[in-house]
């Protein structure tokens, strides 16, 4: 293997479990005004509901305190974010922003461009997630290259 191939991940999926009082309400926004397609659902006969939307490709981010409250600070000038934060990298931020404030989220922070080079956005959405929408402005490659971003992978 050479040095800039990444070893295949054990790991085939990762699933974001959410419990949403308003089921309903939640499907809509996720599935029809966010536009996440919907690979699956299944019921029960005692009103057990789920339905599984395809979200892309998955990550886990993972922030010590400093690092959660610099985002929070950059993106919104306030600590705001509770100890998860659902992000969804979209095309054009400040549209999809105008969107799920128009399908039922609340606008916590408008579209700002970060420091890495990215456009962000805040909100509260349904099933009582934080959320955010980022538009990548340069690719990974060259995020890669400046102060501040690597691996700490061995």
């Amino acid at each position: 293997m050479s040095s800039s191939e990444v070893p295949a991940s054990p790991v085939r999926q990762l699933r974001l479990v959410v419990e949403a009082d308003d089921y309903e309400a939640a499907v809509r926004f996720y599935r029809d005004v966010l536009g996440l397609p919907e690979q699956a659902a299944f019921s029960s006969g005692d009103d057990a509901r789920v339905v599984i939307l395809d979200a892309g490709r998955a990550t886990l981010e993972i922030a010590n305190p400093a690092q959660k409250r610099m985002i929070d600070e950059v993106e919104v000038g306030r600590q705001v974010a509770p100890h998860i934060r659902v992000a969804f990298e979209v095309d054009d931020t400040a549209g999809t922003t105008d969107r799920l404030v128009a399908g039922g989220a609340t606008q916590v922070a408008p579209p700002t461009t970060t420091p890495w080079h990215s456009v962000n956005a805040r909100l509260d959405a349904p099933a009582d997630l934080h959320i955010t929408v980022f538009q990548e402005l340069r690719t990974l490659d060259d995020r890669s290259s400046l102060d501040g971003f690597g691996t700490d992978a061995p």
